[in-house]
C-alpha cells in the first residue's frame, strides 16, 4: 500500500517530521514502511517562468529562442518543444539547478541532471523549461501533460513561484508492508490514525456531513440479501444529474501517488474513498437495473456471467453475486459485469458500499480465476461499520465537486450489527509480560491514542470494531509495548518458576513401544491414513464387518486415497510387501498408526481417532516370537498382571488357527497372530507373515511407571517339577490359570521348561512340563504344605483331564 505524506498530513495537520523521521518512527511502531519516494528528488531552482517573447533560431530550423520572465528578471532560453507560446507559464530550472531525468521519460539519474548555461547553435541559453517526465514524473500522474513537450502550468500561477510546490511534487510516498490482521490500515484513515498515536499528535478524520435532497431513494429502489451471512451489510444510495467530468487536480495527485491512474470524476471519487476508507465501491446506471431491484444471491452452478474486462468467468452456487430482477450484473465484490458497464451518458447512478464475507471473496476470487483491488481488500475480512461512512463520504465528494444531485435517505441492509470486543484491561499481567514497570494511567493514555476506551465499571477496553485484531490481554500488551518504544523496554532475563521438563504419560508409553519393537530388531514404519476402499476385500473382511464403515474424503487425491483408514494392516503388509518383492530378507517393520472409526455415518461429529501399535514380520521367527516381543512391551510399561489369548479372535484376515485375541485384565487390547494364507497372496507375501496390532488407548489405563521395592527374600525357595499328558486342543493358559488360582499365598513363579509330541506320546496328546517355585515370606516351607498345595493344582488339572506323565 502506498500513501502521499501530504494525504496523511490532512488527518494529523500538526505532523512536522522528515521521511526518514516517520519511516523510523512509524516501523517501530508496528506500521512498517517498506520504503519512501521524495517526488522533488534532484529538483533544484526550478520557478514558474512565462514565456513574453519567441523567436525563431536563426540558425536551426526546429530550434525557437524564447525570453522568459522568472520574476526577478527575464532569462533567454532556447528550446526544441514544439507546444509553447507566447504567454505560458511553465516550468523553468535556472543555471545551476538540478531536473530529475531526461525528456525522453528513461530510467532516473541517481543525481539527477545539473542544468548549466550554455550556447545552442551560437545563441547563449540560460536554464531550462522542463517536461513533466524531466520533472521525474510522468503523465500517469499528470494526464494533462503533453505526449512530448513542455508542462503548461495553470495561467493564476505566480511568476517566480516554486513550481516544484505548485506541481504538487513537494512530497513523499511511503510504501507500507502491511499485515493481514491490520485490515484498518490498508487505507489513508488507518495509517493516518497510527501516525497520529505514534507522535502523539491530534487525529482530524475527514469530517462527513448529511447530503441529499428531500427525495427518498426507497421510492427509486430496493434491495433484497438473501444471504446475511456472505453479506453482513449493503449500502446503497442514488445520485441524479450525473456531470462526467475530470476530478480536480488534487484528488488526481493523491490517486496517482497511490498508484490509481485518474479516469473522470465518479470513477475517481469511488477510488478515493476506497483509499482513504479502505472501502470498496462500486456504481451502477440506475436506467439498466432491471425492475429497480438488487439483490444479492449465490449464482447456480454451471452459469456464466461477463465482467467487465470483457472475460467469460464460469461460476458455481458458492460464488455471491449482484443481481437486479432480471439477470446478474456483478459478482460480488470482485467485479461488475459487462452488461452494467457505466457509459457517459449515465445520468442517474447507484453508489454500493457493502462488506462481505473474507473467506468466501477469496474463494470465489480463485474460482472464477479473477483478484482485484477490490477483492485484495474484502478477502481480508472489512469491518461492516465502515460501509455507510464511506457511501456518505462518497455522496459528500460529488456534491462539493458538483458531479451530481444526491437523493436523500440511504438504503442500509444490516441485520446485525458487529461490536467490537471488550478485553479485560489486567495492567499488573501487561508489566509482567513486557518486563516493565508502567503504570495503568500511562497505559490507558496510550490505548487511547488509537482509540481504545476503557470502562470503568467492567474494568475492560473496548475495542472498537475495525480493530479485529486485539483479543486478549497479549494484544493490549502489544497495543502499550508499540507507543512505550521496544527500543526502551529494560533487557532483562525471563521470571518465573523453574520446572523440568518431561515427557506425558501417552508419549512415555509410545517411547517405550518404540524401544521394545527396535531393540527386538523392527525399524519404524510410517504409511498414509489415507486408503482404498478395494483394501477391505484384499484383507478378506466380511460384507458386513464394521471396519468397512469408512469416512469418505470430500476431496481425494483418487480412489486409492478417498478413505480414512480403520485398520492399520493395508499400510504395514503393502511395506511388508514391497520389501518381500525386493528381495529383502528378515524384515520386521512397526508403526504407531492412527485409524479413524467413525461414529455414524455422516459425520455429525468428530471420528474416534486410536492409535494402534503395530507390529509386522516375515522371515525369522514366528508367532511365539511375536507373542514375546508384545509380553516384554507388557512388562516395560508396567503391565504385570499375565494376559490371556483366546484363540477364537475371529480376525478374518489371520490364520483360523493361529491367531489370538489379546486379554488383559479382562479387557480386549489387541490381537497376533500369522497372516491368512488368501490375504498373503492378495499381497504378494511369499512367506508367513505375522503381526499385532495393540490398541493404544486400551493400553494406557493398564500401564504404569511406578515401581513397588520389594525386599530380598529371606527364606529359601521349594521348587517342584510336573510332566504332565493331555489332549493337544487343551491350552497351557488353561494350565496356567489352574495353577495360578490354587497356588495360594506361597506360589512364586512357574515357567514351562518342555513340549513334547512324538511317538512316545498317544496320537492327539501332548507332554509339557511346569517348573513350580513356592516360597514363603514369614517362614520356611516345609514338606507338608508345599505338598498340600501342589495337591490342590493336580486335582484342578485333573478336571481337565489331564494326567502326570509317569
Amino acid at each position: 500500500m502506498n500513501t502521499a505524506l501530504s494525504w496523511i498530513k490532512a488527518y494529523v495537520p500538526d505532523l512536522d517530521v522528515t521521511a526518514q523521521e516517520y519511516t523510523d518512527a512509524m516501523t517501530l511502531s508496528g506500521t512498517k514502511v517498506e520504503g519512501y519516494e521524495c517526488l522533488d528528488k534532484n529538483l533544484e531552482k526550478i520557478v514558474v517562468g512565462q514565456i513574453t517573447k519567441i523567436e525563431r533560431h536563426p540558425d536551426a530550423d526546429k530550434l525557437i529562442i524564447c525570453q522568459v520572465n522568472v520574476g526577478e528578471e527575464s532569462i533567454q532560453i532556447v528550446t526544441g518543444a514544439p507546444n509553447v507560446k507566447e504567454g505560458d507559464k511553465v516550468p523553468v530550472v535556472r543555471d545551476g539547478g538540478r531536473v530529475a531525468g531526461g525528456h525522453d521519460g528513461g530510467p532516473l539519474p541517481e543525481d539527477g541532471i545539473k542544468i548549466k548555461k550554455g550556447k545552442l547553435r551560437g545563441i547563449e541559453s540560460y536554464g531550462m523549461m522542463c517536461s513533466i517526465e524531466e520533472l521525474g514524473s510522468s503523465r500517469e500522474m499528470y494526464p494533462d501533460a503533453p505526449e512530448s513537450g513542455i508542462y503548461i502550468l495553470p495561467d493564476d500561477c505566480e511568476v517566480g513561484a516554486d513550481a516544484v510546490e505548485i506541481l504538487g511534487l513537494r512530497d513523499v510516498v511511503f510504501e507500507y508492508e502491511i499485515t493481514s490482521n491490520r485490515v484498518d490500515c490498508y487505507s489513508v484513515i488507518g495509517v493516518a490514525r497510527e501516525a497520529a498515536a505514534t507522535f502523539n499528535k491530534k487525529f482530524m478524520p475527514p469530517v462527513v456531513t448529511d447530503t441529499g435532497n428531500s427525495e427518498d431513494i426507497h421510492d427509486y429502489l430496493e434491495v433484497s440479501v438473501e444471504d446475511t451471512g456472505l453479506c453482513p451489510r449493503y449500502c446503497a444510495r442514488m445520485v441524479k444529474n450525473i456531470k462526467i467530468a475530470p476530478s480536480p487536480v488534487w484528488m488526481q495527485r493523491r490517486l496517482a501517488a497511490s498508484g490509481i491512474r485518474p479516469i473522470n470524476n465518479i470513477v475517481d471519487i469511488t477510488n478515493y474513498v476506497m483509499e482513504e476508507y479502505g472501502q470498496p465501491m462500486h456504481a451502477f446506471d440506475y436506467d439498466q437495473i432491471g425492475g429497480h431491484k438488487i439483490i444479492v444471491k449465490c449464482a447456480k452452478d454451471g452459469d456464466v456471467f461477463q465482467t467487465l474486462d470483457g472475460q467469460e468467468r464460469k461460476l458455481d452456487s458458492r460464488v455471491l453475486m449482484i443481481n437486479d430482477a432480471e439477470k446478474e450484473v456483478g459478482i460480488a465484490g470482485i467485479m461488475g459485469g459487462e452488461n452494467s458497464k457505466i457509459t457517459d451518458n449515465v445520468k442517474t447512478m447507484v453508489f454500493e458500499a457493502a462488506c462481505f464475507d473474507g473467506t468466501n471473496i477469496r474463494l470465489s476470487s480463485k474460482r472464477v480465476g479473477l483478484r482485484t483491488d477490490a477483492s485484495g481488500k474484502f478477502e481480508k475480512g472489512l469491518d461492516p461499520n465502515t460501509a455507510k461512512a464511506a457511501i456518505d463520504r462518497a455522496c459528500q465528494l460529488i456534491e462539493e465537486l458538483g458531479a451530481g444531485e444526491v437523493v436523500g435517505g440511504i438504503i442500509d441492509v444490516y441485520p446485525v450489527k458487529r461490536e467490537g470486543n471488550r478485553v479485560k484491561f489486567e495492567p499488573e499481567k501487561i508489566n509482567r509480560l513486557l518486563g516493565t514497570d508502567i503504570t495503568a494511567d500511562t497505559m490507558l493514555e496510550y490505548l487511547g491514542r488509537v482509540e481504545l476506551d476503557y470502562d470503568k465499571e467492567t474494568g475492560e477496553v473496548i475495542v472498537p470494531s475495525w480493530r479485529q485484531d486485539i483479543h486478549c490481554m497479549a494484544d493490549l500488551a502489544e497495543e502499550v509495548a508499540r507507543f512505550y518504544g521496544y527500543d526502551v523496554i529494560p533487557t532483562s532475563l525471563p521470571t518465573g518458576e523453574a520446572t523440568t521438563g518431561k515427557l506425558s504419560f501417552k508419549l512415555r508409553v509410545e517411547e517405550v513401544a518404540r524401544k521394545i519393537a527396535e531393540f527386538s530388531g523392527f525399524s519404524q514404519s510410517m504409511t498414509y491414513s489415507f486408503e482404498s476402499p478395494k483394501v477391505f476385500d484384499k484383507l478378506m473382511l466380511p460384507a458386513d464387518s464394521g471396519f468397512r464403515n469408512a469416512i469418505t474424503i470430500s476431496n481425494p487425491l483418487g480412489e486409492d486415497f478417498s478413505i480414512m483408514r480403520t485398520l492399520p494392516l493395508n499400510g504395514m503388509l503393502t511395506s511388508l510387501s514391497t520389501n518381500y518383492n525386493r528381495r529383502n530378507k528378515d524384515v520386521r517393520l512397526y508403526e504407531l498408526a492412527t485409524i479413524y472409526i467413525p461414529k455414524e455415518l455422516p459425520l455429525a461429529e468428530l471420528p474416534d481417532e486410536r492409535q494402534q501399535f503395530t507390529l509386522g514380520m516375515y522371515g525369522s521367527g514366528d508367532f511365539y516370537t511375536m507373542k514375546g516381543v508384545v509380553e516384554e512391551f507388557f512388562d516395560k510399561i508396567g503391565m504385570k498382571k499375565k494376559p490371556h489369548y483366546n484363540p477364537e479372535a475371529g480376525k478374518a484376515f489371520l490364520h483360523p488357527g493361529r491367531q489370538a485375541e489379546i486379554i488383559y485384565d479382562g479387557t480386549s487390547v489387541g490381537y497376533l497372530g500369522e497372516i491368512h494364507p488368501d490375504v498373503a497372496d492378495n499381497y504378494k507375501l511369499g512367506e508367513k507373515t505375522y503381526v499385532a496390532v495393540l490398541d493404544m488407548p486400551s493400553i494406557l489405563p493398564n500401564a504404569t511407571f511406578d515401581h513397588k521395592y520389594t525386599g530380598i527374600a529371606k527364606y529359601p525357595a521349594v521348587t517342584r517339577d510336573i510332566s504332565m499328558v493331555m489332549k493337544k486342543e487343551i491350552l497351557a493358559g488353561q494350565v496356567e490359570d489352574i495353577i495360578e488360582q490354587r497356588g495360594g499365598k506361597i506360589l512364586e513363579s512357574y515357567k514351562l521348561f518342555d513340549i513334547y509330541e512324538g511317538s512316545q506320546i498317544t496320537a492327539g496328546y501332548k507332554s509339557i512340563a511346569y517348573s513350580i517355585t513356592f516360597r514363603a515370606n514369614d517362614h520356611t516351607l516345609e514338606d507338608k504344605e508345599v505338598n498340600t498345595v501342589m495337591n490342590k493344582i493336580l486335582n484342578g488339572l485333573q478336571g481337565l483331564g489331564i494326567e502326570l506323565r509317569s
